[in-house]
Protein backbone atom coordinates (compact mmCIF):
# COMPACT_ATOMS: atom_id res chain seq x y z
CA UNK A 1 0.00 0.00 0.00
CA UNK A 2 1.32 3.54 -0.85
CA UNK A 3 0.49 6.89 0.17
CA UNK A 4 1.82 8.52 -2.53
CA UNK A 5 -1.04 9.12 -5.07
CA UNK A 6 -1.82 7.29 -8.00
CA UNK A 7 -4.79 9.00 -9.96
CA UNK A 8 -4.07 9.95 -13.44
CA UNK A 9 -6.82 12.17 -14.98
CA UNK A 10 -7.64 11.21 -18.68
CA UNK A 11 -9.58 14.25 -21.04
CA UNK A 12 -13.00 12.58 -22.44
CA UNK A 13 -15.47 14.06 -24.95
CA UNK A 14 -17.76 14.86 -21.70
CA UNK A 15 -15.26 15.96 -19.30
CA UNK A 16 -12.28 13.95 -18.07
CA UNK A 17 -12.02 10.42 -16.07
CA UNK A 18 -10.42 10.49 -12.65
CA UNK A 19 -8.34 6.92 -12.73
CA UNK A 20 -7.12 4.87 -10.07
CA UNK A 21 -5.13 1.41 -10.31
CA UNK A 22 -4.65 -1.26 -7.93
CA UNK A 23 -3.20 -4.44 -8.19
CA UNK A 24 -3.96 -8.10 -6.51
CA UNK A 25 -2.69 -10.99 -6.15
CA UNK A 26 -5.54 -13.02 -6.40
CA UNK A 27 -8.09 -14.69 -9.08
CA UNK A 28 -10.68 -12.22 -10.83
CA UNK A 29 -13.39 -13.65 -8.86
CA UNK A 30 -12.06 -13.33 -5.48
CA UNK A 31 -11.47 -9.23 -6.05
CA UNK A 32 -14.96 -9.01 -7.78
CA UNK A 33 -16.39 -10.20 -4.24
CA UNK A 34 -14.63 -7.82 -2.28
CA UNK A 35 -16.38 -5.01 -4.23
CA UNK A 36 -20.19 -6.84 -4.77
CA UNK A 37 -20.44 -8.51 -1.33
CA UNK A 38 -22.28 -6.29 0.79
CA UNK A 39 -20.74 -8.28 3.79
CA UNK A 40 -17.15 -7.74 1.91
CA UNK A 41 -17.59 -3.93 1.10
CA UNK A 42 -18.46 -3.14 4.49
CA UNK A 43 -14.73 -3.96 5.48
CA UNK A 44 -13.69 -1.20 3.68
CA UNK A 45 -16.21 1.35 1.98
CA UNK A 46 -19.96 0.11 3.50
CA UNK A 47 -22.65 -2.64 3.61
CA UNK A 48 -25.19 -2.11 0.97
CA UNK A 49 -29.04 -3.39 1.10
CA UNK A 50 -31.45 -3.72 -1.97
CA UNK A 51 -32.04 -5.59 -5.01
CA UNK A 52 -29.08 -5.20 -6.92
CA UNK A 53 -29.58 -5.68 -10.93
CA UNK A 54 -28.92 -3.22 -13.66
CA UNK A 55 -31.38 -0.26 -13.89
CA UNK A 56 -32.07 -1.17 -9.98
CA UNK A 57 -30.95 1.07 -7.33
CA UNK A 58 -29.89 0.27 -4.06
CA UNK A 59 -28.69 2.09 -0.77
CA UNK A 60 -25.04 2.08 0.56
CA UNK A 61 -23.93 2.87 3.27
CA UNK A 62 -21.32 5.07 3.99
CA UNK A 63 -19.52 3.65 6.82
CA UNK A 64 -16.13 5.61 7.12
CA UNK A 65 -17.70 9.22 6.74
CA UNK A 66 -19.10 11.48 9.05
CA UNK A 67 -22.75 9.84 10.32
CA UNK A 68 -22.09 7.00 8.13
CA UNK A 69 -24.83 7.98 6.25
CA UNK A 70 -26.62 5.64 3.27
CA UNK A 71 -26.66 6.73 -0.48
CA UNK A 72 -28.88 5.48 -3.32
CA UNK A 73 -26.96 3.86 -5.90
CA UNK A 74 -28.33 3.30 -9.40
CA UNK A 75 -26.38 0.29 -11.15
CA UNK A 76 -25.85 1.32 -13.98
CA UNK A 77 -24.12 -1.60 -15.00
CA UNK A 78 -22.92 -5.22 -14.22
CA UNK A 79 -20.74 -7.47 -16.18
CA UNK A 80 -19.37 -10.15 -13.85
CA UNK A 81 -16.60 -10.48 -12.37
CA UNK A 82 -15.24 -7.45 -14.94
CA UNK A 83 -17.55 -4.52 -14.92
CA UNK A 84 -20.01 -2.42 -12.61
CA UNK A 85 -21.16 0.68 -13.11
CA UNK A 86 -22.41 2.91 -10.75
CA UNK A 87 -24.02 6.53 -10.58
CA UNK A 88 -25.00 8.32 -7.38
CA UNK A 89 -26.53 11.59 -6.71
CA UNK A 90 -27.10 13.50 -3.62
CA UNK A 91 -26.01 17.39 -2.36
CA UNK A 92 -22.53 16.65 -3.19
CA UNK A 93 -23.93 16.59 -7.00
CA UNK A 94 -24.03 13.58 -8.90
CA UNK A 95 -21.38 10.79 -9.67
CA UNK A 96 -20.91 8.09 -12.15
CA UNK A 97 -18.14 5.45 -11.91
CA UNK A 98 -17.22 2.46 -12.71
CA UNK A 99 -14.88 -0.65 -11.35
CA UNK A 100 -13.20 -2.56 -14.61
CA UNK A 101 -11.06 -5.90 -13.38
CA UNK A 102 -8.89 -7.84 -15.52
CA UNK A 103 -7.02 -11.03 -14.48
CA UNK A 104 -3.28 -12.01 -15.60
CA UNK A 105 -1.77 -15.20 -14.66
CA UNK A 106 -3.89 -15.04 -10.92
CA UNK A 107 -3.01 -11.16 -10.63
CA UNK A 108 -6.02 -8.78 -10.88
CA UNK A 109 -5.60 -5.28 -12.07
CA UNK A 110 -8.88 -3.45 -10.67
CA UNK A 111 -9.34 0.10 -11.81
CA UNK A 112 -12.21 3.05 -10.80
CA UNK A 113 -12.47 5.02 -12.94
CA UNK A 114 -14.68 8.06 -12.00
CA UNK A 115 -16.38 9.87 -14.84
CA UNK A 116 -16.28 13.80 -14.36
CA UNK A 117 -18.21 16.41 -15.96
CA UNK A 118 -15.84 18.90 -13.67
CA UNK A 119 -13.21 19.25 -12.35
CA UNK A 120 -13.59 21.79 -9.61
CA UNK A 121 -13.52 19.66 -6.22
CA UNK A 122 -10.66 16.80 -7.71
CA UNK A 123 -8.47 17.96 -4.98
CA UNK A 124 -10.82 16.45 -2.34
CA UNK A 125 -11.92 13.72 -4.57
CA UNK A 126 -8.84 12.29 -5.99
CA UNK A 127 -7.86 11.84 -2.11
CA UNK A 128 -10.99 10.16 -0.92
CA UNK A 129 -10.75 7.66 -3.65
CA UNK A 130 -7.07 6.61 -2.99
CA UNK A 131 -8.19 6.60 0.84
CA UNK A 132 -10.73 3.86 -0.02
CA UNK A 133 -9.38 1.82 -2.36
CA UNK A 134 -6.40 1.75 0.36
CA UNK A 135 -8.78 0.41 2.78
CA UNK A 136 -10.00 -2.36 -0.04
CA UNK A 137 -6.07 -3.27 0.07
CA UNK A 138 -6.44 -3.66 3.99
CA UNK A 139 -9.20 -5.09 3.77
CA UNK A 140 -8.09 -7.53 1.54
CA UNK A 141 -4.32 -8.55 2.67
CA UNK A 142 -4.82 -7.42 6.47
CA UNK A 143 -2.69 -4.53 8.35
CA UNK A 144 -3.71 -1.35 10.32
CA UNK A 145 -6.60 0.26 8.82
CA UNK A 146 -5.24 3.48 6.85
CA UNK A 147 -5.66 7.40 8.31
CA UNK A 148 -7.94 9.79 6.19
CA UNK A 149 -5.35 12.62 7.25
CA UNK A 150 -3.02 11.09 5.36
CA UNK A 151 -4.64 12.04 2.33
CA UNK A 152 -6.09 14.59 2.65
CA UNK A 153 -5.38 17.52 2.90
CA UNK A 154 -2.06 15.59 2.13
CA UNK A 155 -2.68 14.65 -1.60
CA UNK A 156 -4.79 17.88 -2.40
CA UNK A 157 -2.35 19.73 -4.62
CA UNK A 158 -1.39 16.74 -6.07
CA UNK A 159 -4.68 16.60 -7.46
CA UNK A 160 -5.42 20.20 -8.27
CA UNK A 161 -1.91 20.20 -10.40
CA UNK A 162 -3.79 17.35 -12.42
CA UNK A 163 -5.96 19.81 -14.23
CA UNK A 164 -3.19 22.33 -15.17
Amino acid sequence: MTLEPTGRLVPTPTGHDLVLTRVYKAPVEDVWASVTEPERTARWFGPWRGQAAPGRTIEVQMLFEESAPWLPARIDACEPPHRLAVSTEDEAGSWSMELLLAETDGTTELRLVHHLTSTEHLGETGPGWEYYLDMLTTAREGGPRPDFTDYYPAQKAYFESLTT
